[in-house]
C-alpha cells in the first residue's frame, strides 16, 4: 500500500515525522539486536518521543549523493533497468511495517538497495557477503512490498563495486515479523522501553534521558546478583587484558631479539613499527600561556557509575 509520495529529498522533516509512526527497513536489524550502529533503545525513543533529529554527516551525504552512481553501475553490470520509487509503502498485512526503497527493478518482482562502504569495512563484503543488518533491511522491504527478491549493490571506495541477489526467505520473515510485531506492540505502543543491550548507542541515550543530579538516594531492589556478576566480569576482564598484554610483550621481545619489524607464521603476520604523532603539550600550554589555554578549553560533561561494597 502506498502511504505517501513524499521522499526525504522533498521535505526531510515531514519525512522523518512520518517514519516515526512505523518500523522501517533500517530499524529491522536494530530491533533484532544485529545492527552495531543502532540499538533497540534508539528505535524505541525515536518512535515514542516528539523530537525530530535532523542528523546528517559526511558519510550520510556521500551515500545520498552516490546513490544514482551505484544504481547506474548496477544497470551497467547486469543489463537490468531500475526506476526510482518516490513513495512510502506500508505493509497491507502488517501495518506497523513501512519502507522507503531506493529503486524498483523493471520487469522483476524485486527492488534494489544502493550502498556505499568504507574500504576499512571491506571484509564485511568479502566473497559476496552482506552485513546481517542490511540483509534484514532487504527482507523487511520484500515483506512490506510483497517482493520475491531484492538486489543489493555496494560501492566500496577504492576497492570496487559488487552486487548480490537475495531471495525472499519465508522462514526468516516469519521470525522477523514476529520480532518487529512484538517490539511494536509490547514496547512502542505499550510505552515500555526495551532492556539495555550494552551498545554505545544505548549508553549515550541512557546518559541523555536518564542522568539526573538531584542528590536523591533510592533503594536498589533486585540488583545484588547483577552487581556481583558485574564485579566477576570486571576481574575476568582485567585478567584477560593482562594475558593479552603478556602475549604482546612476548611478541615484541621475539621480534626485538631477531631485529625484525615483521614476523610471519603459518597463520599470522605481525608487525611492530614506530609511530610518530603530534600532540599539544597541554600542561606546558596551561603553564606558559594560560590565556590561550582558557580560550580553547572546552568543558565536557560526563557521568561515571561507581560501585562500592556496603
Amino acid at each position: 500500500m502506498i502511504l505517501n509520495r513524499l521522499t526525504s529529498k522533498d521535505d526531510q522533516e515531514e519525512w522523518l515525522r512520518i517514519r516515526k509512526r512505523y518500523l522501517t527497513g533500517t530499524d529491522a536489524g536494530a530491533v533484532c539486536g544485529m545492527n552495531p550502529y543502532k540499538s533497540a533503545i534508539q528505535v524505541y525513543l525515536d518512535k515514542t518521543t516528539p523530537d525530530i533529529e535532523m542528523k546528517d554527516n559526511e558519510a550520510m551525504r556521500l551515500g545520498r549523493d552516490m546513490e544514482d552512481y551505484v544504481a547506474e553501475r548496477f544497470m551497467e553490470a547486469t543489463g537490468k533497468k531500475v526506476r526510482r520509487s518516490n513513495a512510502m509503502y506500508v505493509s497491507d498485512r502488517h501495518p506497523f511495517m513501512m519502507a522507503n526503497v531506493d529503486r524498483l527493478v523493471v520487469g522483476e518482482n524485486a527492488g534494489l538497495e544502493c550502498k556505499t562502504a568504507s574500504p576499512y569495512t571491506a571484509d564485511r563484503w568479502k566473497d559476496g557477503k552482506v552485513p546481517e543488518w542490511y540483509y534484514l533491511q532487504c527482507q523487511h522491504y520484500m515483506e512490506t512490498l510483497g517482493k520475491d527478491g531484492w538486489y543489493l549493490a555496494v560501492l566500496i571506495f577504492g576497492k570496487g563495486f559488487q552486487y548480490t541477489y537475495m531471495e525472499r526467505d519465508e522462514e526468516l520473515l516469519r521470525d522477523l515479523v514476529s520480532i518487529e510485531k512484538d517490539f511494536w506492540e509490547n514496547h512502542v505502543q505499550a510505552g515500555v522501553m526495551p532492556a539495555p543491550d550494552g551498545s554505545k548507542g544505548a549508553d549515550e541515550l541512557i546518559r541523555k534521558y536518564f542522568h539526573t543530579k538531584t542528590g536523591v538516594t533510592t533503594q536498589l531492589i533486585g540488583f545484588d546478583d547483577r552487581i556481583s556478576r558485574r564485579n566477576e566480569l570486571s576481574d575476568l576482564i582485567k585478567k584477560l587484558q593482562t594475558e593479552q598484554k603478556t602475549i604482546d610483550q612476548e611478541l615484541k621481545m621475539y621480534l626485538g631479539k631477531e631485529q625484525a619489524q615483521i614476523g610471519i607464521s603459518d597463520h599470522y603476520r605481525v608487525t611492530w613499527n614506530e609511530i610518530e604523532s603530534s600532540r599539544i603539550d597541554t600542561e606546558r600550554l596551561k603553564r606558559e600561556r594560560p590565556e590561550i589555554y582558557r580560550e580553547y578549553t572546552k568543558v565536557q560533561k560526563s557521568s561515571r557509575l561507581n560501585i562500592y561494597v556496603a
